[in-house]
């Protein structure tokens, strides 16, 4: 976890206190902190994906608290953290048979977003695939702000759904875009009402899918449609080049072209799961992560994580990186564990500082019409930029065949997996769906008698059934406000929501859930085939 509640206000920033910070931008600390207050195991950088070499986050330090005076207020009433927690929460049952002579692959699904950053960076899709009878679902983490997240959470689902469309399908499209009539539906999306739209970049988010579903007819193999993995890898793939290649381009307004510009040079990490009759593909580039929910036959729970994290964590993902560049750059190309010193995630849409060559970058950026420094995008290459690109958006795609036994998918952005392991997030959708409570032993050596008291009331608390109906809120709740004994501490949970915009990012990060649950009667039969 990433903070302790403790009996004193104890930040550390950098090595430098955090009065020092609050004192500058005229924060005033309630005498009530000294009750209730977070004292951090460690501080997050300002941005956890973008930092520099020598260890800065990128952000000048001295302006990064500009509240104006007022004091602090950590005391949340339960309605308050309720409404917060809950404002972007999502519940959706899906039609057990939809109609076209089979079952619904979904039953429910659940899903929520809180923000740290201000606006919120990360993204989420889900949608039905209404020509394939399968269903998306997709979790984007943004870095370097929300464009990219927002752009790729918009068109990624519509690029793979038309890959697997069969030749024939996709000549009915082509004949009514043609013959400007109507065109048949792709997508059933599933929208939040605070889920937003590029409806400005509509016009040429079709015009270069279309230039998509003609280069796959124009193939001599596309026949009935690709396979889930080479659709789902052909996606990613092409949409990173279209978003690249609308970055240098002509635009017909100067809202389009600044749009284009922030989505190829900001960034997102993706986790897609492609959700049918014959199992779940999954998609990952980034470090957002895909965990199945097993029952076993004795009644117990495990996790099966279907992902890998696409950062320094993983040693085959590292020797991947590595090996595409010389061996005078092993001691570069990895820094600090992020990417050239700088980029957390070592697959990623858009960052195109870690994709194109020096002069495409500068010349871009100097002879476009955009204002670039209202756009907040800077000349500004990575150390040690030699032999580029360092950066690919190609996922890894995994299949897992359903069975009776996998009830449900936590997909989630690096925010819940920060704060949480695969386990811990399996056991609480777990005791969600059930309603039991499932305890880990504690040793008595642990603890001392006041200490195991505590502890006894507290479970018995949690006994009691859960505060959220959603799963996604569920787990969000106690991702903030576990303590160290895995129990709810509602005071560290209000502190964590109470912290201002200026000062969350550095304690937590955005968080997205989304919690899907398998009709089993579709698990059974595909079983038994």
């Amino acid at each position: 976890m990433s903070g302790h509640l403790c009996s004193k206000l104890l930040f550390y920033v950098g090595g430098r206190h955090l009065s020092s910070f609050l004192e500058a931008s005229q924060y005033v600390l309630p005498s009530k902190l000294c009750r209730t207050c977070l004292f951090p195991s460690h501080t997050r950088d300002f941005s956890s994906r973008y930092g520099r070499s020598d260890g800065t986050s990128g952000q000048d330090g001295g302006n990064a608290f500009c509240a104006p005076r007022g004091e602090l207020d950590f005391q949340l009433s339960r309605l308050q953290i309720n409404a917060i927690l809950r404002a972007n929460e999502q519940s959706v049952h899906i039609p057990e048979f939809d109609g076209r002579g089979g079952p619904s692959p979904v039953l429910r699904f659940e899903s929520n977003q809180l923000a740290a950053n201000t606006p919120l960076e990360d993204r989420r899709s889900s949608a039905s695939c209404l020509q394939t009878r399968s269903m998306l679902f997709g979790v984007f983490d943004g870095h370097g702000g929300h464009a990219c997240a927002q752009a790729v959470s918009e068109r990624l689902p519509y690029y793979i759904s038309v890959a697997m469309m069969s030749e024939s399908v996709l000549e009915d499209l082509e004949a009514a875009m043609e013959t400007l009539r109507p065109v048949p539906p792709i997508l059933k999306w599933y929208k939040h009402h605070n889920d937003y739209n590029y409806r400005e970049s509509a016009a040429l988010y079709v015009k270069h899918l279309r230039v998509y579903w003609q280069e796959l007819l124009a193939s001599e193999e596309h026949g009935n449609g690709l396979n889930p993995v080479d659709a789902l890898t052909y996606a990613f793939q092409r949409l990173d080049m279209d978003l690249s290649l609308e970055s240098q381009v002509p635009l017909p307004n100067d809202l389009m072209r600044n749009t284009a510009i922030q989505a190829a040079f900001a960034g997102c990490t993706a986790c897609v799961a492609h959700v049918g009759s014959e199992g779940v593909h999954v998609a990952n580039a980034g470090d957002c992560r895909a965990v199945l929910g097993v029952r076993e036959d004795d009644g117990s729970w495990s996790a099966l994580q279907l992902t890998q994290d696409h950062n320094t964590s993983n040693a085959a993902e590292v020797e991947r990186v590595m090996c595409q560049h010389p061996a005078s750059e092993r001691q570069t190309v990895i820094l600090d564990d992020r990417l050239l010193g700088v980029l957390m995630p070592l697959r990623a849409f858009g960052d195109v500082r870690f994709k194109w060559s020096r002069e495409l970058q500068q010349s871009v950026l100097e002879n476009g019409d955009s204002d670039l420094e209202a756009l907040n995008i800077y000349q500004y290459a990575p150390p040690n930029y030699l032999t580029p690109p360092y950066l690919e958006v190609t996922p890894e795609v995994t299949y897992h065949r359903l069975r009776p036994q996998d009830r449900f998918l936590i997909l989630a952005s690096d925010g819940l997996w920060d704060e949480m392991n695969s386990e811990e997030a399996v056991k609480l959708v777990a005791e969600h769906l059930t309603g039991i409570h499932l305890q880990e032993p504690v040793s008595a050596s642990q603890l001392n008698l006041g200490q195991m008291h505590q502890l006894l009331l507290q479970r018995r608390a949690r006994a009691t059934p859960a505060l959220d109906l959603n799963a996604a809120t569920h787990l969000i709740r106690h991702a903030l406000g576990t303590d160290e004994y895995g129990e709810m501490d509602q005071e560290r949970l209000a502190t964590m929501l109470a912290l201002p915009s200026d000062l969350a990012r550095m304690y937590r990060d955005d968080i997205t859930v989304t919690v899907i649950y398998f009709n089993p009667n579709l698990n059974k039969s595909s079983h038994n085939k």
